[in-house]
């Protein structure tokens, strides 16, 4: 085995590893970029600033009150754009079932042949963050190992892939 040079003189090394530290960066001494921040307005602080009095906002109307202006999607006196389109059908999106989706693909990657498949083990090794609804197992890619796979939901090509290649599918 060589030893490095460097690592034989303690006090050069100590000089290295100083000369190091020299260059990092400090956070005290972060400062924006040259042009990229600009002074805010000091509005009514006298004549002489060009905002005073009024603070540019002109005399009276609805536009110089605290909080004036008008409401997103305002038309200038006529009916709101939201209100004049027709309204109808069903939206069921709040009681909605939403799964978690796998495809076969990534089972085949992450799992041993002989597997025991279900939501705990999918969270394990990080292929979904959160169970929602349940788990359900699509069919792209390609499958070759044999797995039990235990799960909320299966599209009916992932099904017979996976009894193709030996594995069960079992609803949970």
């Amino acid at each position: 085995m060589r030893l490095n040079r460097q690592f034989l003189s303690i006090p050069k090394y100590i000089d290295s590893i100083n000369e190091r530290t020299k260059k990092t960066m400090k956070l005290h001494e972060l400062s924006p970029a040259p042009g990229s921040t600009k002074n805010s307005k000091r509005l009514g602080r006298g004549r002489a600033s060009g905002k005073g009095k009024t603070s540019g906002k002109g005399h009276k109307g609805q536009w110089s009150r605290s909080g004036g202006g008008v409401s997103p999607g305002f038309g200038g006196g006529q009916t709101k754009r939201v209100m004049r389109i027709p309204k109808r059908g069903f939206n069921n999106k709040v009681f909605a079932n939403e799964y978690a989706v796998v495809n076969v693909r990534d089972l085949e990657k992450r799992f041993e042949t002989g597997a025991v498949i279900d939501i705990d083990a999918v969270m394990d090794c990080g292929l979904i963050n959160k169970p929602l609804s349940g788990l359900k197992i699509l069919a792209t890619g390609e499958l070759t190992k044999k797995f039990t796979v235990k799960a909320a939901k299966f599209s009916e090509a992932a099904k017979t892939k996976i009894e193709n290649a030996g594995g069960t599918a079992e609803i949970v």
